[in-house]
């Protein structure tokens, strides 16, 4: 099936053709002509199958008639990541070429005023993240009441992230006649509650089971041990002897991981960025362009980057970190294996990761083989070998202190108190001292001292 057969405009199609896209993704054909019909859609599918297009295209559609008020948008998209909402606008410039449509992206980190200057001049797509647009309808600048379409995006994201509490109060703003589309990778309890509260008798479209992964991503796992340095000398192997690479995003659980991880990269000579939370708008931006443009070959990221991120040539992906959620693990190495190209996709585990591994493993329903050790680092020293000066540490530092306490037998009186301006006097070790047993005395103890007179 062509796109000519789904019901979108001419100009849609101009639009598409221009694109060079020919043939619709599963989840475009079976979604658009259910939101061209005003139904309200629960999408569900994988990272990387088209869900933003499934949307955009038909809403372009729909919004060629009518008109936006000041302060009223038409049309609302809620996304989880500044990341995320700013390429869905990017989707309706590319697509959008031929309508005359006003899209205000309303995101942290960007001026209010300069927000506030769009929202006045009336708003036919706003795209947003929770956060930002509640403070703006706070502050009176900002009514949702003339909005007729209402798109949650991530929904699965939004609930990792905590934005629930915020989008069950942003759908108390909008009509509740409107039509919504709801899209998600996974369908966990929760998302389902929120899916039967927001939708009304909606079309279920799933195009693959959730939690999938895609087929041309080839997946691995590598053993390390517990030093971070290990780890990360086991990272910089992979990097230089991957097959095929081309670029990588390698992903850490924490932010200040993704710094440390960074700076260590750089200081190896690789060509990397960063991307996490704490950054401000314009670094983010920065670091995505250059790892887009080639410019950057290692784009070292938090979860931030694991969801929906249209990077579309990405041939590795690194999980530095092993992800304490087994769906993020879908989501992150679904950045690579894209539009049919092919990707491969390395873990690093590390002991501490066996439960996540099983958890992954549990979800995708597969076992993801070992890495050949010829070509991953230098397999880790057993536990019990692993720590041998951490363990001569402990017997220094005080593993004896309590034998050492009571070495002077219970009534012998103490030495007596030398006056202070009395001149030390060199003391000869007793014969019987020198020739005892002294193995449990730390070695610091067992140096000859030099005494001035």
């Amino acid at each position: 099936m062509s796109f000519s057969h789904l019901g979108l405009s001419d100009k849609v199609l101009g639009a598409i053709e221009s694109a060079g896209y020919k043939t619709p993704t599963p989840i475009q054909e079976q979604a658009i002509p259910h939101v061209l019909a005003r139904r309200d859609v629960l999408g569900i599918a994988q990272t990387g199958t088209g869900k933003t297009a499934a949307f955009v295209l038909p809403m372009l559609t729909m919004l060629e008639q009518g008109r936006a008020r000041a302060r009223m948008p038409r049309t609302l998209i809620l996304e989880p990541t500044r990341e995320l909402a700013a390429q869905v606008a990017e989707q309706f410039e590319k697509y959008g070429k031929n309508h005359k449509l006003n899209v205000a992206l309303i995101i942290g980190g960007v001026s209010f005023g300069d927000q506030d200057t769009k929202l006045l001049r009336g708003v036919d797509v706003l795209i947003a993240t929770p956060g930002r647009l509640l403070d703006h309808s706070e502050r009176g600048r900002l009514l949702l009441s003339g909005c007729e379409l209402l798109i949650i995006d991530e929904a699965d994201r939004m609930l990792d992230m905590g934005f629930i509490p915020d989008i069950e109060r942003i759908g108390k703003l909008v009509p509740f006649t409107r039509q919504t589309l709801f899209f998600t990778a996974t369908m966990p309890p929760e998302i389902q509650r929120i899916a039967d509260t927001f939708l009304h008798n909606p079309v279920r479209v799933e195009v693959s089971r959730p939690a999938t992964a895609a087929t041309t991503i080839t997946q691995l796992k590598v053993q390390t041990g517990r030093d971070p340095a290990e780890k990360r000398e086991t990272l910089r192997r992979l990097l230089r002897d991957a097959d095929n690479f081309k670029n990588a995003i390698i992903f850490c659980n924490r932010k200040r991981e993704v710094a440390l991880l960074h700076r260590s990269l750089v200081r190896h000579k690789f060509n990397a960025v960063a991307l996490h939370g704490d950054l401000d708008q314009s670094a983010r931006t920065a670091a995505l362009d250059a790892f887009r443009s080639g410019e950057a070959k290692l784009l070292i990221a938090s979860d931030v980057a694991a969801r929906g991120l249209d990077i579309p040539d990405v041939s590795h992906v690194f999980n530095f970190d092993v992800p304490h959620h087994a769906d993020d693990y879908i989501h992150r190495i679904g950045r690579t294996g894209r539009a049919g190209k092919s990707g491969v996709a390395i873990s690093i585990v590390a002991p501490m990761d066996g439960k996540s591994i099983d958890a992954i493993e549990k979800l995708t329903g597969q076992t993801i083989p070992w890495m050949a050790k010829s070509a991953a680092a230098a397999e880790p020293a057993p536990e019990a070998e692993a720590t041998p000066a951490r363990a001569e540490r402990h017997e220094h530092r005080g593993g004896d202190r309590g034998e050492r306490r009571h070495q002077r037998p219970r009534g012998e009186p103490r030495e007596p108190h030398r006056p202070s301006n009395e001149p030390r006097r060199p003391q000869q070790r007793p014969r019987e001292v020198e020739e005892a047993d002294t193995s449990h005395l730390p070695a610091f103890l067992l140096r000859p001292v030099t005494l001035k007179a």
